[in-house]
């Protein structure tokens, strides 16, 4: 980490389809090797699984949205799912090593979110990433999968370290 002075944040461009800067920043965490018209095809395959499955019948989603695409609509919901609202930090203090519980910052638990979504829909089992990426969104939406059990082990570390909530500075 720079002493110097914090990098400044860059600006992303939109996706080419949807005009959306979560998705475009989805693409890019997506991303191995910088190719990135793998990853888009990868991404925008699974959000046409989403369409054909019509997942986004039973949940509650953003009309705007919904006009553009239902797999867009169903991938936001199921982001917003995953973001973490607390996780553990470690703090020293007089040679004891604590986890201390502090909130997460909206920058950083969509960071986390998507990491966490990547990283489920990798270690599952279906043939193709796309399958996998449409499952494992699908099923965060309705709060299963690996990415929501990610999300609930970190709340309950958090829940379980309250008692060093005095140490967070």
């Amino acid at each position: 980490m720079s002493r110097r002075r914090r990098a400044e944040k860059r600006d992303i461009l939109p996706d080419p389809v949807f005009g959306d800067m979560i998705l475009s920043k989805f693409v890019n965490n997506l991303m191995l090797d910088g190719k990135k018209s793998v990853a888009e095809r990868i991404v925008y395959g699974a959000l046409e699984n989403l369409d054909a499955k019509k997942a986004a019948n039973d949940l509650e989603v953003d009309a705007d949205l919904m006009a553009k695409s239902e797999g867009l609509a169903v991938f936001h919901v199921a982001l917003s799912k995953i973001k973490p609202k607390v996780e553990v930090k470690s703090r020293r203090v007089g040679g004891a090593t604590y986890q201390v519980p502090i909130e997460v910052a909206s920058g950083r638990a969509m960071a986390l979110a998507m990491r966490w979504l990547i990283g489920a829909a990798r270690k599952r089992s279906e043939r193709t990433m796309k399958d996998r990426l449409a499952a494992e969104i699908l099923e965060a939406a309705n709060d299963r999968g690996s990415a929501m059990k990610k999300r609930e082990e970190t709340h309950k570390m958090a829940e379980a370290n309250k008692a060093f909530a005095h140490y967070r500075w």
